[in-house]
This record gives C-alpha cells, structure tokens and sequence, in this order.
C-alpha cells in the first residue's frame, strides 16, 4: 500500500496505493464533509489538483439513515469522483459535541483554556454559538449522542466499521475518542485506553477489503502519547493517524504540537504511511513534513474560501476588503490555478462576486485555494526529492 522513495531527514517522499489509484506524498487530504466539497462540482475537482478526499463518517450516517446507507452507491459514485477517499470514524464528534462544546474549546487551546487565539473570526463566532451542554455519552463500549430529535443514538467501533463499508471509502479509520486539552491526566488516559480497545475491535470487525489505521491519542503527556504509539504500532493496522487535542493546559503554541508528533513517531512501523488530522495551516504544513507525517486534512482551504480568505505565498488576504473594489490585478499574480488561469479572475471581479453573494464566488475562491495548497504540497515534494527540504522550509517561511 505504501512505499518510501527518498528521504531528507525524517521528511519522507513517498506513494500510497490503493485500487483507486496513487497519491504522491507528503499530500494534503481536502475535507468532503457530506461526501462533497463544498461549493464544488465534481468536474471542478480535478482542476484543484486534489489526490484525496476524507469525508465525516458521522455526518453522512445521520444524513443518509440506516436506509440510505444500504441504497447508498459509495461516496466514489456519489461524488463523481475516482480518486482516493477517506472516511474518519466518527470519534472526533465525540470530542466536538462533548467536551469541545461543554468547555469552547478546539483542537488547539491556550494556557488558560481560552479559544485558540490564532482562530478567524469566523471560527471565534461559531465557536462561541456552539458552547453548549454536551450532546454525547460516553461508555466503555460505545458513544450515546443525542441527535436534534432529542433522541439517543448509539455509535460504537462495530457500527463505524459497518457505516464505513457502507460508504465505500478506500481508507477507514478506527473508532477512538479524542480527549480534550482541558482533560486532566487520568481522563486523558481513560480515552486512550478506550481508543486501544476500540482500536481492536475495529479490525476485528472491518470485513472489507478497504484499508484501515489506527489512530493515537494521549493528550499532551508525553508518556501517554508515547504509550499510545507503542500500542497501537504493534497492530495490524495499514496506517496510522495522530488525533485528539492539540496544544495543551501549558500553552498553545504550535511547538506543543510538533512536539507531541515527535513523541509518536518512533514507534510506528516506517513502512506505514501516517496521517496528522484536523491540522493543516502553511507552517503546520512544513513542521509536520519534517517529523515523518505523510498526510494532513484540514478545513482551512474550503472554508476559509466560502469566506473571502485567499491564500498567496506572500501571505493570506481577506477579499472582501474594501481597497479591492477597483483592483484589476490578477487574484493572485502567478498562480496557475483554474481561477487565476483560465477564468482570469481579477481581485475586484471576486470582491464584486463575493459583495453580491454570487456563488460563483465560493466556486473560483475554494478551486483557488484547494490549488494553492496542493502546489504547495508539490513544491515540498520537490524539494525532499532534491534533498532541500530544510532550505525550501526556511526560504518559503521566511516569505
């Protein structure tokens, strides 16, 4: 499934296989939460340079129903697409309606478990909305989330793993539960050890051919994500991924972050591909590289699109603004997107779109910034394959 062609220090150059064709790696992993990218068709995708796609396991089942799901053609069919999907497993909404919403926290918390302050004002407001009693139950064989019927619904490794063969997708995740950075030790290690004897029910129960990883959790302890790794490197999972809360009661800083990365590695199989979820932004992007990390998701290239955030190597600018009103210059001077290229979007042509809510505006921002992740991704390749990867990192950061 996964094999190492070159590597320049610990960043690996490598390939994925699966019967859906290769992805190149390192790769970013675009979000498709229903099983789409929001606002694209499926013939805007390929104009993105996309290789994979992860969609939200528990979305799509709350969507579809347990009759949808056994009508449904597979999100491959569904989407109009033919390259590599992911399914997560659900847990992350155990965490998101749970004690994401109890405490307004994120994936990331500061010191004093305020908001991330690093968050757009999009994420602070939508943070804000969602502070609210949690919706989930937790137990040692499953999860109870209450749906927006008032009603208990039952989710557990078993039923992921069903909903997942369902959907078709050609890598699955097992079912954990992620722990919150404002969990103390011996929660954090209760969810871990939750998340292993999910994790082997998980492959006990996935009867398909997809490919399936595992996923390590342990908080911000450095023993417990150590011990998480060790555990779950050992089992017969096709690849892994780091999950949970990222940060941590001491401080929010993205080095807590990379750190924690550091902790994980060492113990998983080299010849497995690992996935860093939920995490994404330009830095993050070289930091993960350095340590291992093949793949990365994040919401940042499509949502921060829908909203008028562009994406440029000089930095990201807000379209919306008002001195874009008469600007003729090209969106991004350069890029070699759909966008830029063939629609030959000019700035004040996507702030008059975005002013009179035309959603074109959303389509020709998310192909642009979809784009611009996946070069990016292209140039880091190229730059492992060099052996330049730590000057590339320094040159592009430095911008």
């Amino acid at each position: 499934m996964f094999k190492i062609i070159t590597q320049d220090g610990e960043a690996r150059l490598g390939q994925i296989e699966t019967k859906n064709g290769i992805v190149e790696t390192p790769s970013y992993v675009v979000v498709g939460t229903n099983g789409y990218i929001r606002p694209l068709e499926p013939e805007d995708i390929p104009k993105t340079d996309t290789q994979i796609v992860i969609s939200n396991t528990y979305h799509l089942w709350q969507t579809l129903g347990e009759g949808g799901l056994n009508e449904f053609p597979g999100l491959h069919d569904f989407m109009g697409w033919k390259g590599l999907i992911m399914t997560d497993s659900g847990g992350f909404q155990v965490f998101s309606l749970g004690a994401a919403r109890e405490t307004n926290t994120g994936k990331v918390a500061d010191k004093n478990h305020r908001q991330n302050p690093s968050a757009t004002r999009e994420q602070r407001e939508l943070s804000s909305r969602r502070m609210a009693e949690s919706q989930v139950r937790i137990t040692d064989s499953g999860v109870y989330f209450t749906n927006e019927a008032g009603e208990e619904i039952y989710l557990d490794a078993e039923l992921s793993m069903k909903i997942q063969e369902q959907l078709g997708a050609d890598i699955v995740l097992a079912f954990d539960e992620p722990s919150s950075p404002n969990h103390d030790r011996a929660y954090t290690q209760k969810a871990m050890e939750r998340t292993h004897a999910w994790a082997t029910r998980s492959l006990a129960a996935k009867v398909s051919a997809q490919k399936i990883y595992g996923i390590i959790q342990g908080g911000h302890f450095e023993d417990l994500r150590k011990a998480s790794a060790e555990f779950i490197g050992q089992l017969p999972f096709d690849g892994f991924a780091i999950g949970g809360s990222f940060g941590s009661s001491f401080g929010s800083e993205k080095t807590n972050t990379f750190q924690e990365i550091s902790w994980v590695t060492p113990f998983l199989p080299a010849d497995k591909p690992r996935h860093l979820l939920g995490i994404g932004r330009i830095e993050d992007i070289f930091e993960a590289v350095e340590r291992g990390i093949d793949t990365m998701d994040c919401v940042i290239p499509t949502r921060e699109a829908r909203h008028g955030a562009i994406w440029a190597k000089d930095g990201r600018f807000d379209i919306l603004k008002g001195k874009f009103t008469s600007d003729d210059t090209p969106l991004v001077e350069g890029c070699e997107c759909f966008t830029c290229q063939e629609e030959g979007t000019t700035k004040q042509k996507l702030y008059e779109l975005f002013k009179f809510k035309n959603p074109e505006a959303g389509r020709l921002a998310t192909i642009h910034n979809i784009f611009f992740f996946n070069d990016l991704m292209r140039q880091v390749r190229e730059a492992i394959q060099d052996h330049r990867f730590q000057k590339f990192k320094k040159e592009y950061l430095r911008k």
